[in-house]
């Protein structure tokens, strides 16, 4: 069964993440928990002192953001009466990065899904602070979804490489089984002016085939020097609906993370970004 986390602050954005979720799960037995992380909205409200003023705010809180889980549940049933879906909601007095981190150990979730921005972040930003930090810091895979995207079957993917990274199995077969419901083209995408590989990347290219043989697998390189500009050509050209990257240090996925890097991508990342994880879980 495959086990998906969903951070929600019930914005817009948040629920098309949720739907989107739905969607690219669809063929798949899964089971959705749909977490709302409150501690910063106690917190932002209290301007007393008083023990006894913060608790009773995180009682009333609580009661709240349980009435709007309720609410959202019945939402998402309505929009999408899967019978191979189960749905479970979470309400969390606690930061939004450690929830998300323990709840995941706790399940042993396969996915996180979330918006790439919540209903109050700056709209001139691609990542909003609570994405920015899920997707650095949760020791899980991380599908981040644009807003108001409309969704479409992930049948183009595109991972740029350079095949330096130990991948894991276990993240590779949740991109197989995706990739392997929708027949979907896997485009890796090695940047890099010196088109010889090692031994050592060879090995980890031979690993990526064997634990993604549900997908059709295509390997291309290109020497352009600006890694931003080969990702955004390559989502154009060959009409991407998934940008994949990995998480680690030195990694695409940490040049991309710094907001002047972002700013130059010219879609501004407008297609669903997932983000595997090279660090310990």
């Amino acid at each position: 069964m495959r086990r998906v986390l969903i951070p929600t602050d019930f914005s817009d954005n948040a629920f098309n993440a949720l739907k989107y979720a739905c969607q690219v799960f669809k063929y798949e037995k899964s089971e959705f928990l749909i977490l709302h992380a409150y501690a910063d909205e106690v917190y932002d409200q209290d301007i007393k002192s008083n023990r006894s003023f913060l608790e009773e705010l995180k009682e009333t809180t609580a009661h709240y953001v349980e009435a709007q889980l309720k609410k959202l549940l019945h939402e998402v049933k309505r929009y999408a009466p899967n019978p191979k879906h189960k749905y479970k909601t979470v309400a969390a007095f606690g930061a939004l990065v450690d929830e998300v981190n323990e709840w995941t150990k706790r399940e042993n979730l396969d996915i996180v899904v979330m918006g790439t921005r919540g209903k109050t972040n700056d709209r001139t930003l691609n990542f909003g602070s609570n994405t920015l930090q899920v997707l650095k810091y949760v020791h899980c895979p991380v599908l981040a979804i644009p807003e108001k995207y409309e969704y479409n079957a992930p049948r183009e993917v595109l991972f740029p490489t350079d095949y330096l990274v130990p991948y894991k199995r276990r993240e590779l077969k949740l991109l197989g089984q995706m990739s392997g419901s929708f027949r979907s083209t896997i485009h890796f995408l090695y940047i890099n002016p010196i088109k010889e590989i090692s031994t050592r990347q060879a090995d980890n290219k031979f690993f990526l085939e064997s634990c993604l043989m549900k997908a059709k697998l295509t390997f291309e390189t290109t020497v352009d020097a600006d890694k931003t500009d080969a990702i955004t050509k390559h989502i154009v050209d060959k009409k991407i609906d998934l940008l994949v990257i990995v998480n680690s240090r030195h990694s695409y996925m940490e040049d991309m993370l710094y907001q002047s890097t972002i700013d130059k991508i010219g879609l501004h990342l407008e297609i669903p970004f997932l983000v595997l994880q090279n660090i310990s879980r």
